[in-house]
């Protein structure tokens, strides 16, 4: 399977909405039932590795925490490192962080500092392209390393959020792709 339309709609039809979760008024989208799809998972898996291949990166950094099940098997199906970037106190030894404004209150996240050098282009993958809050604070972690941004790729991105407006000067011309747009 190697159409986008045909991988999109795949992923897609994997995809569960939950009405009112975590709160009244909010449609969640349930990723889980594409995860225990081997074939859909096998095609994201694909989709976000030619992403990799064509950015250049060297490395690809998972954000906490379903970034981490989607970047992982994309490293190793890319041949790429892939680094954790975590919320604050959750990784050992010398850490850089970068802390970013939410809603309502504000957040933090961490990476290794060794992990990342000047030598690194970093595809950063996350399964949700919502406010751009936690991928724009990830870009500059990953700047601030010394390593450069080969681009972001989410499987999907709430475009009514406006994340992708937020994060365009922060991406500093390299790619946002996202596999579905909702």
């Amino acid at each position: 399977m190697t159409d986008l339309a045909d991988i999109s709609s795949l992923l897609l039809s994997r995809i569960r909405d939950v009405a009112d979760y975590p709160e009244p008024g909010v449609m969640f989208k349930d990723i889980t039932p594409l995860l225990a799809d081997p074939p859909a998972f096998a095609a994201l898996t694909d989709a976000l590795a030619g992403i990799a291949e064509r950015t250049g990166a060297t490395k690809v950094v998972g954000l906490e925490a379903r970034g981490f099940i989607l970047a992982a098997p994309v490293a190793v199906r890319a041949g790429l490192g892939f680094i954790p970037v975590r919320k604050a106190g959750k990784l050992p030894g010398a850490t850089l962080s970068q802390a970013y404004d939410l809603e309502y209150g504000s957040a933090e996240i961490e990476v290794h500092a060794e992990d990342l050098s000047g030598d690194d282009r970093v595809l950063v993958i996350d399964d949700v392209l919502a406010t751009g809050g936690t991928a724009e604070a990830s870009l500059q972690l990953i700047r601030r390393a010394g390593a450069e941004v080969a681009g972001l790729a989410v499987l999907m991105e709430l475009g009514f959020l406006g994340g992708r407006a937020r994060l365009e000067p922060a991406l500093t011309g390299a790619p946002l792709e996202a596999l579905l747009v909702v």
